[in-house]
C-alpha cells in the first residue's frame, strides 16, 4: 500500500465489468437468491409490457441444460438502430446500464423491474446470452457472453414450424405470424460467480404465482423440463383471489374479502387493495409497487394502516359496536387481518439498493384518502362486516390489556443488567452482540456440555427444558405465560411482536443446537415457528443459524473422523478400511463429550451453520400455517405430498 495516492490509482469500469466485478450490489448477493434473481429481473421486462397492456401472456422454462428462457407475446425489444450511439436498440439494452424504455413515459406509465437495468445484468452475469426478438414475421437475434457482443444481430423469417410452437406456448391460435409480436430471452447463469447454478423450481413457482395474482388476467407459465413440472397461474380475480388463497382454511368473520379499486389521475397514483378478517391472532400483510414486493413497508402502507385504524373506529362509534370513550389500536385492528396491498405509481423511490422499502412522501396521504373513503363507504353498506370486526378488534385490546402485565415483564429483563437474565442462561463475557453468540439447546444434559465445552468469551449457552410452546397455536397471551418462551424474550434482550427492536438484540448469532432425531427437530421447528412468529426481523437479518452436530464419529486406532452424512460415513470406512474401525452414531448432543463438542459444532473454526433466511415470505408465512397450525387436513396432505423426498427415516 502506498502514501502516495493520486489519479493513477482512479479504476474506471466500463461496459458492464461494474456488474461482474461487485454483482451483489446489483442482485443482492451471489447465493441462491441473487441466481433466481436473474430469472426475476428478466420477467419483470415482461411485466412492465403487461402493465402498459400490449402482454397477456409469459412463458417461463427451464431448460434441461441449466439454461432458463423467458418469452413473452408483448411488442418485442426494438431491434432499429439507435442514432447516437450506433447501434440497434437491442444490443444496448442488453449491455447498456440505465438503458430501455422504463426511461420513456410515453413508452410505460409505471415499471416494476428496471427494464434495460435489469437485463443488461443478467446479461453480464450469464456465460451466454441469447435475445430473440419476434417482429413482423422474422426472428431478430442476438448472442452474448459475459456482457460482451459474441454474436451481431441477424434476421431470418421465423417458420410456420417455429411459429406453430410459439403459437401453442403463448396461446395465440389463429392469429397472423406478422402481428405477433413479442421477446425470448435464454440466459446461462455464470457458475464462477454464483455459488450454485441450480434452479429451485418451487421458488421460481411460487414468485410467478404472486406477479399473476397481481396482474388480474396475466397468464404466467412455468415450466421444468428436468422433471416435466409445469404449472399455469392466472387470476381473474387478482388480488381477491391473493387473499382468498393466504385464509385457505382459516375461520373468517366475513365471507368475501373487501376490496378497493381506486386511481388519481392527477397525481397519477393507482391504488389496490384486498383485505379480509379471520380468528386467527396474527398479521398477514404484503405490499407492492409496480410489483415489486416492498418487504420492508414504506409510505403506502402507513397510509393504508392509518386510514384502516380510522376508518374502524369511526364506523364502529358510529354504528354503536364501540363505546364513544373507547378507541382500538392499530395493533387491535390489525390482528386476524390478511391484506394485499399493491400501488402504481410512476415514479417510485425505493430506498436501498434491493427495492425493499417505499420512500415517496405524498404517497401515504393520497392512499390514506383513497383508503378511508372507500373503506368508511363500504362499512356503511356492510354493516354485520364492521360489527365483527369492531367486536375482534375489542376483543384483541382487552387480550392486550389482560397481557400488560406479562409484557411489562418481559421489558424490564430486556436490560443489559445481569440481574435481569434468566438463572439458566450462562452469559458470555462479549458486550458487543455483532460478536456474541447464543446456543439455544435441548435439555440440561446437552446444555452442560455446552457449558463445559464453549469458549465464553463470546458463546452463551441457554439450555431449554423440552419442547416450547407451539405459538402458532397460542394466544400472545397465552403463549407470553409460557416459562421457556419467557426465557428465550428475556434472554435475547429486544422485546417480541410490533414493538421488537433487533437493535437491542444481545447476540446477532442465535444458533438453535439440538438432537439429530425426530424429537429434536420439532424442538427445532417450534423455535424457528416462535422466532417467525414473535421475532421475525431476527431471521430476516439473518441473525438465526442452526448447529450441524456429526451424525458419526468413525475411529481407526488413534486416527478418528466426524461425518455429517451417510454417504461421508461409507466414503471414511472406505478410507481407513473395514477392519478394526469403530462407528459411533450420535442421536443426542449428550453422547459427545466437551471437547468433541467444541471441536465438531461450536468451534468457529470448524464448524458447520445453516443461516436461516427467507427467500419467498408468502410462501414462508403459508409453510408455517400448514405445518404448524391447527387445520390437520393441509399438514396430512403436505407430508404425503413430500413422504417420497425423506432421506432419514427416524422410527
Amino acid at each position: 500500500m502506498t502514501d502516495n495516492y493520486d489519479a493513477s490509482h482512479i479504476t474506471v469500469l466500463e461496459g458492464l465489468t461494474p456488474v461482474r466485478e461487485r454483482p451483489a450490489m446489483y442482485i443482492g448477493s451471489t447465493d441462491t437468491r441473487g441466481l433466481h434473481h436473474l430469472v426475476y429481473e428478466v420477467v419483470d421486462n415482461s411485466i412492465d409490457e403487461a402493465l402498459a397492456g400490449f402482454c397477456k401472456h409469459i412463458v417461463i422454462i427451464i431448460n434441461p441444460n441449466g439454461t432458463v428462457s423467458v418469452e413473452d407475446d408483448g411488442r418485442g425489444i426494438p431491434v432499429d438502430i439507435m442514432p447516437k450511439q450506433n447501434k440497434s436498440a437491442l444490443e444496448v439494452v442488453m449491455t447498456v446500464l440505465h438503458a430501455g424504455g422504463k426511461f420513456d413515459k410515453n413508452t410505460y406509465q409505471v415499471s416494476g423491474g428496471l427494464h434495460g437495468v435489469g437485463v443488461s445484468v443478467v446479461n453480464a452475469l450469464s456465460t451466454r446470452l441469447t435475445a430473440e426478438v419476434f417482429r413482423d414475421g422474422n426472428i431478430y437475434s442476438m448472442v452474448f457472453g459475459k456482457g460482451l457482443l459474441l454474436q451481431a444481430l441477424s434476421c431470418r423469417p421465423e417458420t410456420d414450424a417455429e411459429y406453430l410452437q410459439r403459437q401453442r406456448r403463448l396461446d395465440k391460435e389463429g392469429q397472423a405470424k406478422e402481428t405477433t409480436t413479442g421477446t425470448r430471452i435464454t440466459f446461462y447463469p455464470d457458475g464462477s460467480i454464483f455459488e450454485t447454478t441450480e434452479f429451485d423450481y418451487d421458488v421460481l413457482a411460487h414468485r410467478f404465482r404472486e406477479l399473476a395474482y397481481l396482474n388480474k388476467g396475466l397468464e404466467i407459465q412455468i415450466e421444468d423440463h428436468r422433471t416435466g413440472d409445469s404449472d399455469t397461474f392466472c387470476y381473474q380475480g387478482g388480488l381477491r383471489e391473493f387473499v382468498t388463497h393466504l385464509n385457505e382454511g382459516k375461520e373468517l368473520l366475513h365471507p368475501d374479502p373487501i376490496y378497493v379499486d381506486k386511481s388519481d389521475d392527477v397525481n397519477k397514483i393507482e391504488v389496490e387493495v384486498a383485505l379480509q378478517y379471520n380468528d386467527t391472532y396474527g398479521e398477514i400483510l404484503y405490499t407492492y409497487v409496480n410489483s415489486v414486493n416492498t418487504r420492508e413497508g414504506g409510505t403506502h402502507l402507513e397510509g393504508f394502516r392509518s386510514a384502516l385504524t380510522r376508518a374502524i373506529n369511526n364506523s364502529a362509534h358510529a354504528n354503536k359496536h364501540l363505546k364513544e370513550y373507547i378507541s382500538v389500536r392499530g395493533e387491535d385492528v390489525r390482528e386476524g387481518l390478511t391484506a394485499v396491498i399493491s400501488v402504481k405509481i410512476a415514479n417510485p423511490q425505493f430506498e436501498g439498493q434491493t427495492k425493499m422499502r417505499l420512500g415517496n412522501s405524498n404517497v401515504k396521504g393520497l392512499v390514506d384518502s383513497m383508503m378511508y373513503q372507500a373503506l368508511t363507504e363500504f362499512f356503511e353498506e356492510n354493516p354485520k362486516v364492521i360489527a365483527a370486526i369492531a367486536k375482534k378488534s375489542l376483543d384483541t385490546a382487552n387480550a392486550r390489556e389482560a397481557a400488560r402485565r406479562a409484557k411489562e415483564l418481559a421489558r424490564r429483563k430486556t436490560s443489559l443488567d445481569m440481574s435481569g437474565l434468566p438463572g439458566k442462561l450462562a452469559d458470555c463475557s462479549e458486550r458487543d452482540p455483532a460478536k456474541g453468540e447464543i446456543y439455544i439447546v435441548e435439555g440440561d444434559s446437552a446444555g452442560g456440555s455446552a457449558k463445559q465445552g464453549r469458549d465464553r468469551k463470546f458463546q452463551a449457552i441457554l439450555p431449554l427444558r423440552g419442547k416450547i410452546l407451539n405459538v402458532e397455536k397460542a394466544l400472545e397471551h397465552k403463549a407470553l405465560k409460557n416459562a421457556e418462551i419467557q426465557t428465550l424474550i428475556t434472554a435475547i434482550g429486544a422485546g417480541y411482536g410490533e414493538k421488537f427492536d433487533a437493535e437491542r438484540a444481545r447476540y446477532h448469532h442465535i444458533v438453535i443446537m439440538t438432537d439429530a432425531d425426530v424429537d429434536g427437530a420439532h424442538i427445532r421447528i417450534l423455535l424457528l415457528t416462535f422466532f417467525y412468529r414473535f421475532m421475525k426481523p431476527l431471521v430476516e437479518m439473518g441473525y438465526i443459524y442452526i448447529a450441524q452436530p456429526p451424525l458419526f464419529r468413525i475411529a481407526k486406532g488413534k486416527q478418528e473422523k466426524y461425518v455429517y452424512t451417510e454417504e461421508d460415513m461409507r466414503l471414511a470406512i472406505a478410507e481407513y478400511g473395514e477392519k478394526g474401525i469403530s462407528v459411533q452414531r450420535y442421536k443426542g448432543l449428550g453422547e459427545m463429550n466437551a471437547g468433541q463438542l467444541w471441536n465438531t459444532t461450536m468451534n468457529p473454526e470448524f464448524r458447520i451453520l445453516k443461516q436461516v433466511r427467507i427467500e419467498d415470505a408468502s410462501y414462508a408465512n403459508e409453510i408455517f400455517e400448514k405445518l404448524m397450525g391447527d387445520d390437520v387436513m393441509p399438514r396430512k396432505d403436505f407430508i404425503k405430498r413430500h413422504a417420497g423426498e425423506v432421506k432419514n427415516l427416524d422410527i
